[in-house]
C-alpha cells in the first residue's frame, strides 16, 4: 500500500471517530435541556427520535468544523 492510500484511510478513520465522538458529546450536552415541557402525551417515541437526530446534526456540524480547521491548518505551510 502506498503512502497516499494510507493517508486516505487514516483520514477516513479519524473522520468516523470524530463524528461519533462529537455526536456522543452533543447527546450528553443535550441532556441538560428539559424537553419534557415540549413533549405531547403519547408522543415519546417521536421525541426520542428527534432528540437523536438533533444530537447527530449538532455532533456532525461540530466534528466537521474541527476536521476543517485541522485540514486547513495542515495546508497553511503552502501559503509561504
Amino acid at each position: 500500500m502506498d503512502n497516499m492510500e494510507s493517508m486516505i484511510g487514516q483520514t477516513a478513520l479519524i473522520s468516523i471517530f470524530s463524528h461519533i465522538f462529537f455526536t456522543g458529546v452533543a447527546f450528553y450536552a443535550m441532556r441538560a435541556l428539559m424537553f419534557e415541557k415540549f413533549i405531547h402525551k403519547h408522543h415519546v417515541l417521536q421525541a426520542q427520535i428527534l432528540y437523536i437526530f438533533l444530537s447527530i446534526s449538532i455532533g456532525t456540524m461540530v466534528s466537521t468544523f474541527f476536521l476543517n480547521i485541522s485540514s486547513w491548518s495542515r495546508q497553511l505551510p503552502y501559503l509561504f
